[in-house]
């Protein structure tokens, strides 16, 4: 199966969102080689991929960059869709925020690898290094926790608080009212506490 030609991410669709159900259906089509089911889902969410991954990159080109490499794993991944675990939306942006990350984090490793030198011959203070080791712990304990979630509760919360949208966007981003994208925050950022053990 080839990869079809990638359309421009940057400017928004002139139509409509489409609805979950829609979109669903085009990813069952595009996971069965469909290229033209895939480029009506590439023109239906482009934007919304390009927006999303700007925000965490900061930089247009780079954006640009990671959004199509983000919708051709949509492309090569579409079967893999279930569902019962998530948003179609939601399940395209989850690849799309981990691609964008994936480049940040490549970007701030280049810059580790610039500077090792300079940090090898300084002397490492135990309270640094207590401090890296409970971050550590800390992430872990997140991950773990956010594993605790429904898949609702963690798409909306990943969006809010990976992502850094406003409960309204994740509204916009997720085809929801303000008030359902709310309460599922809320449930979610309940569920993480308990299950973190953290007091009120």
């Amino acid at each position: 199966m080839t990869d079809p030609q990638p359309h421009g991410t940057g400017a928004p669709s002139s139509e409509g969102a489409p609805v979950a159900a829609d979109l669903a259906a085009l990813l069952r089509r595009s996971g069965r080689g469909d290229q033209a089911a895939f480029a009506e889902l590439y023109d239906a969410v482009a934007s919304r991929v390009y927006g999303l991954v700007l925000r965490v990159v900061r930089d247009p080109a780079q954006a640009e960059e990671v959004a199509q490499e983000a919708l051709l794993e949509v492309w090569r991944t579409a079967s893999r869709f279930d569902p019962e675990r998530g948003s179609p939306l939601g399940w395209l942006l989850t690849i799309a925020h981990r691609k964008a990350v994936d480049r940040v984090r490549s970007a701030e490793a280049a810059t580790r690898r610039d500077t090792s030198y300079h940090a090898q011959n300084q002397p490492v203070a135990h309270d640094a290094t207590a401090e890296a080791a409970h971050a550590s712990l800390e992430a872990r304990r997140v991950r773990h926790a956010l594993e605790s979630l429904t898949p609702v509760q963690r798409e909306a919360v990943g969006l809010a608080y990976l992502g850094g949208y406003t409960h309204t966007e994740v509204a916009g981003l997720l085809d929801l009212p303000v008030g359902t994208a709310k309460t599922r925050i809320r449930d979610g950022l309940i569920r993480l506490r308990d299950t973190m053990g953290v007091g009120s």
